[in-house]
C-alpha cells in the first residue's frame, strides 16, 4: 500500500501538522519577514536537526506547543509529525489548548459547538431507540419552552404573567407568575405520566381532577410561592415521558389518557400537551419580553388537525347544552353530513371539512355549507381561547349560523 505522501512503505502517513502559530505581541519586532530576519539581511542558515527517538519526540510535544523548543528540536519533531499519527493527534490536542491560555481571549465556547456535535454524532451513529414522529411536537415544544426558562433571571420567575382561556362564552383572565405557570404544566402533564404508571406530581392518592383542579390542588400544596426550583422537576417529567414512550413500543400510542371530563389517546395527549406548552411559553415570553416563534410548519400542522378532529365533539356538546343551532340533518355514522369547509392558511396549513350535525359524520367537500379561511397561528389562537370567535376569521362565506358555531365550538376547546 502506498502512503499518503507517496512512500511504499507499507505504512500511511499522517497530516502534516503545522506548528503552533505565536501571538503578534510575542514578537519584539513585527517588521521581521518570515523567516526571522530584518530586511536586507542574509537568511539565518538551516538548523541542525537532532535524530532523536520516538519516546524522546513523544515527550518534546508539550513544549512544542508551546513553542518552548529549539529551532533544531523545532524541526525534528514537526519531520516526525509528518510520520507518526498517534503524535500528530496529541499535537493537534495540545496546540489546541495551549490556545486557551491566551488570556486576551474569548474562552466563551462556540454557540453552534452543541449543534455540530449533535449532527456529527447523530449522522455516524444513529439512535438505537429513536423517538416515535407523534412524540416530536411534545419533545420540541418541551425544549423549547426549557431554552426561555435556562435565558431568564431569578427575578424574572415571578414576573406576572395573564392566563386567559374561554369558558361560558367569554374570555376569562387569572394571573399567574412563570414559575406558577411552569406548575401549572407539571401538574397537568402529570395525567400523562399517571396513564404510563409514572410518578404523579401530585401524589398517589390523587383523586380523579381536572387540568383546572389539579393546577389548584398543586398551587395550594406549595410550602412556599412558586419559584425557579420548579424548572428541575419539570423538565425532569418531561424527559421521563418521552424516553418512557420510545421504549415502550408502538401499541403506547392507543393507551388512554383521562382528563375527568374527557379522554385522549396518548398520541392525541402528548400532542395536546405539546399544543400547551407553546400557548403557555409565548405567555411567559411575552410576560418578560423575550422572542418567541411559532411551532414548525410540520408540528403546527398536527395540532390543527387535532383540533380540527376535536371540533365535531365540541360542538355535539355545545349543542346539548343549548349554546349552539339545533342539528339540521342528522346521517348515519360514517355516513358523509353537512360541513364547514377550514381553510387554514400559512405555516402548517390544509384543509379541514367539519362534520357539523353528528360528530359520528364524516365531514364532506360535497355538502359543505360554509367555507372559513383564517391563519394557522390565528386558528391556534382562537383555540387557545386567546382571541373572541368574532373576531378570528378574516374570510367567511356561506351559512353564518354553523360559522358561529364552529367558530365558538372552537374556542370553547381551551381551558386553564
Amino acid at each position: 500500500m502506498t502512503g499518503a505522501n507517496g512512500d511504499a512503505d507499507g505504512v500511511a502517513r499522517a497530516p502534516w501538522v503545522p506548528g503552533p502559530r505565536r501571538a503578534a505581541d510575542d514578537h519584539a519586532d513585527l517588521t521581521a519577514d518570515v523567516y526571522g530576519t530584518e530586511p536586507g539581511e542574509d537568511p539565518e542558515p538551516e538548523p541542525e536537526v537532532p535524530v532523536l527517538t520516538h519516546r524522546v519526540l513523544e515527550s518534546l510535544l508539550g513544549a512544542w506547543a508551546l513553542s518552548a523548543c529549539s529551532a533544531g528540536e523545532t524541526r525534528a519533531v514537526e519531520d516526525h509529525l509528518t510520520a507518526c499519527a498517534p503524535c500528530a493527534d496529541e499535537a493537534l490536542r495540545l496546540r489546541d489548548a495551549v490556545a486557551l491560555l491566551h488570556e486576551d481571549r474569548d474562552l466563551d465556547l462556540d454557540p453552534l459547538l452543541r449543534s455540530r456535535v449533535l449532527e456529527s454524532c447523530l449522522g455516524r451513529r444513529p439512535a438505537r431507540i429513536p423517538v416515535p414522529g407523534w412524540v416530536t411536537p411534545y419533545d420540541a415544544e418541551t425544549a423549547r419552552l426549557d431554552a426561555l426558562l435556562r435565558d431568564i433571571g431569578e427575578s424574572e420567575w415571578h414576573a406576572p404573567v395573564r392566563l386567559k382561556w374561554y369558558e361560558e362564552d367569554r374570555i376569562v383572565r387569572r394571573k399567574a407568575t412563570v414559575a406558577g405557570v411552569i406548575g401549572h404544566l407539571l401538574a397537568v402533564d402529570g395525567l400523562v405520566s399517571a396513564a404510563l404508571g409514572l410518578d404523579d406530581p401530585l401524589g398517589a392518592d390523587t383523586p380523579e381532577l381536572s387540568p383546572a383542579e389539579r393546577t389548584q390542588a398543586f398551587w395550594a400544596g406549595l410550602d412556599r410561592p412558586a419559584n425557579r426550583t420548579l424548572r428541575g422537576p419539570w423538565r425532569e417529567q418531561s424527559h421521563t415521558l418521552i424516553r418512557t414512550v420510545s421504549f415502550a413500543g408502538r401499541g403506547v400510542a392507543d393507551l388512554t389518557v383521562t382528563y375527568k371530563d374527557f379522554a385522549l389517546p396518548l398520541r392525541d395527549s402528548l400532542l395536546e400537551r405539546a399544543f400547551e406548552c407553546w400557548v403557555h411559553a409565548e405567555d411567559i415570553a411575552q410576560a418578560v419580553a423575550y422572542p418567541y416563534a411559532p411551532p414548525s410548519g410540520a408540528h403546527l400542522h398536527d395540532m390543527i388537525d387535532l383540533a380540527a378532529r376535536l371540533l365535531p365533539g365540541a360542538l355535539a356538546n355545545r349543542r346539548r347544552a343549548g349554546l349552539a343551532s339545533p342539528a339540521r340533518h342528522l346521517v348515519a355514522a360514517g355516513a358523509p353530513g353537512r360541513s364547514l369547509h377550514l381553510e387554514v392558511e400559512g405555516a402548517g396549513g390544509g384543509h379541514w371539512y367539519i362534520a357539523l350535525d353528528s360528530p359520528a359524520a364524516v365531514g364532506s367537500a360535497d355538502h359543505t355549507v360554509a367555507q372559513v379561511a383564517m391563519d394557522g397561528v390565528e386558528f391556534c389562537q382562537l383555540v387557545a381561547g386567546h382571541v373572541p370567535p368574532e373576531e378570528a376569521a378574516a374570510g367567511q362565506d356561506g351559512d353564518r349560523e354553523a360559522i358561529r358555531d364552529v367558530l365558538s365550538a372552537a374556542a370553547s376547546l381551551s381551558r386553564l
